[in-house]
């Protein structure tokens, strides 16, 4: 495929050669490295970041809904540190008042 990209296109790249890798017993997403420069500038132009691009195609369950559980997750420990460093502080100056 020479020339200009389409979106469909891109799609159809990673498509075959997911399917190519597993034909030949690969068990593995296709990497930036199994396509020509050209191809892979189009597909990340149109698809966005490989990661996205591989989820756009199919390939790669999407990971909105863990990344937001895992910020959430992260934003709770840091509200939990913030909270208990506040604690230990009353705590010490009470201790040094005494």
């Amino acid at each position: 495929m020479a020339g200009k990209y389409t979106r469909e296109d891109c799609l159809r790249l990673l498509r075959d050669k997911s399917r190519e890798l597993s034909e030949r017993g690969e068990d593995r997403l296709p990497r930036r490295s199994d396509f020509e420069d050209g191809a892979v500038v189009a597909v990340k132009s149109f698809l966005g970041p490989w990661p996205r691009a591989l989820e756009e195609a199919g390939l790669k369950e999407p990971r909105a809904g863990d990344r937001q559980e895992k910020n959430r997750e992260k934003r709770r420990r840091a509200r939990r540190r913030a909270r208990n460093a506040r604690r230990a502080a009353r705590e010490s100056e009470e201790k040094t008042d005494v």
